[in-house]
C-alpha cells in the first residue's frame, strides 16, 4: 500500500493484510489537473476517492447555472455524497471538481462493499457523515438565515487581507450572482471597509467587516 495513503487514513492500517493487498492491487491511483469535473450529477458512482494531494470542491448546481459550494474534500477526508451513493447504491446529486492539480487513489466499488465488514473502516465512514452534516447544517443555516451582506463579510475575513480572487469565484463560493456582489463591494468600498483592485481586494477595516458579519 502507498506509504503516502496509509499516512493519511491510518484507518487502512487497521484492516487484515489480504484486504490491503487487494487495495493496493485494485485501486487506480491518478493525478488529474484542476478544473477536471471528478463526478457529476447523475452520473453512477463507481467507486470511493482518497485524496493525496490537492482538493476537491463539491457543490450542486440550480437549473439556472448557479452553483451552491457544499463542502472541499482535501487530503485525509472523503466525500460524504460519495459514500451516500456506494451505500445507497444511487447516483451522484451534486458536481465534484478538481480545485487544484489533485491525486487520490480510487478504490473501485466492490472493495469498498467489503472493507465496510470492517469495523475500523465502518467507524471511519460513519464518523465522516457526522462531520459533513454538521458542516451543512451550517451551510443551510447561513443560507437560510443570514443575508448575504453578513456571509460576504465573513467570507472575505477568512481569506486574509489580501485577497486575489474574481467577483465571480467569490459569487460562485456564495451560490449568488456576480452581479449582486459586486454591488455589496462597491458599498464596502464606499464605507472605507476594502480597497477593489483588478482581481484582488485588500481588507482595511477588518472589526468594521466583523460587526456587519455578526
Amino acid at each position: 500500500m502507498d506509504a503516502t495513503l496509509a499516512q493519511l487514513y491510518p484507518v487502512l492500517d487497521a484492516l487484515p493484510a489480504p484486504l490491503r493487498a487487494r487495495l493496493a492491487g485494485e485501486s487506480q491511483t491518478m493525478t488529474v489537473p484542476a478544473g477536471t469535473v471528478l463526478f457529476d450529477d447523475r452520473q453512477p458512482c463507481l467507486g470511493f476517492p482518497f485524496v493525496l494531494a490537492g482538493g476537491i470542491r463539491v457543490l450542486k448546481l440550480a437549473a439556472n447555472g448557479r452553483e451552491l459550494p457544499l463542502y472541499r474534500v482535501l487530503p485525509g477526508e472523503s466525500c460524504i455524497i460519495t459514500s451516500s451513493c456506494l451505500l445507497g447504491r444511487s447516483d451522484y446529486n451534486a458536481r465534484g471538481v478538481a480545485e487544484t492539480e489533485t491525486a487520490l487513489v480510487f478504490m473501485p466499488r466492490a472493495l469498498f462493499d467489503e472493507l465496510l465488514s470492517q469495523q475500523a473502516f465502518r467507524d471511519f465512514v460513519f464518523h465522516l457523515f457526522t462531520e459533513r452534516i454538521a458542516e451543512l447544517m451550517q451551510l443551510v443555516e447561513a443560507v437560510a438565515f443570514r443575508k448575504l451582506d453578513q456571509r460576504l463579510a465573513h467570507l472575505l475575513l477568512g481569506k486574509g487581507r489580501q485577497l486575489h480572487t474574481t467577483h465571480q469565484q467569490l459569487a460562485d463560493e456564495l451560490g449568488s450572482v456576480r452581479e449582486m456582489v459586486s454591488r455589496l463591494l462597491k458599498g464596502f468600498a464606499d464605507q472605507g471597509l476594502v480597497r477593489l483592485g483588478r482581481e484582488q481586494i485588500e481588507i482595511l477595516d477588518p472589526a468594521g467587516l466583523r460587526r456587519i458579519a455578526e
